[in-house]
């Protein structure tokens, strides 16, 4: 079988247990610290230093904290646009504007996801810009980022390359995380950077 089909689908799904796995153990002082060493290296960037939009996500759970990264966005005047979650598994977006501005929202039997409170901009706002974070799992030295398995960041970068749209792609990790290889697809994209709370790597 290709070694880029489906024969990769259970090597992902492995990583990705055990990343979670690992993820799981982290106690409360371990996010936090974590989310402010993140947030800092991330605001070093040149990318989103000249950024005017940005779009974002608020983490849940255990993965890399992104709360003070948003806020600080925010302080510098940058718009931050974060996804909603459609029912297709695409992405519509709305303006983060502070905590205020997000809403707990369940989707079915998955996470409850805070998602931004205010109209809905479309699908298509995400192509204006200038750096996306994404969420992931891990991010191999091509800079190919394994995410959970759900395609809606799949999507987003689909609709960027269709719209000729060449944001900044930066995915937020753990160290550990950043790995040697992970199983790749034919639509995989890579990222230009990864930030983790040690520091930032960049690909391309």
């Amino acid at each position: 079988m290709s070694a880029n089909g489906p024969a990769d689908e259970p090597d992902k799904r492995t990583l990705r247990r055990e990343i979670l796995a690992v993820r799981n153990r982290l106690t409360g002082d371990d996010l936090r610290v974590a989310e402010a060493a993140l947030a800092d290296r991330a605001l070093g960037l040149a990318e989103l230093a000249r950024a005017r939009t940005v779009a974002a996500y608020v983490s849940v759970g255990a993965e890399p904290g992104t709360r003070a990264l948003l806020d600080a966005l925010c302080a510098r005047g940058v718009r931050v646009l974060l996804p909603a979650l459609l029912p297709d598994g695409d992405l519509d977006w709305g303006e983060y504007t502070g905590a205020g501005s997000l809403a707990r929202v369940r989707h079915g039997g998955r996470m409850e996801l805070l998602e931004p409170a205010g109209p809905r901009l479309g699908p298509a706002a995400v192509t204006a810009a200038d750096v996306v974070l994404l969420p992931g799992l891990a991010v191999d030295g091509r800079g190919l980022r394994l995410g959970r398995g759900g395609g809606s960041y799949d999507r987003v970068l689909a609709r960027l390359a269709r719209a000729g749209a060449a944001p900044a792609l930066v995915v937020l990790l753990y160290g550990a995380e950043v790995v040697a290889r992970v199983p790749v697809e034919p639509h995989d994209r890579p990222v230009d950077a990864v930030v983790t709370p040690e520091g930032v790597r960049r690909f391309r």
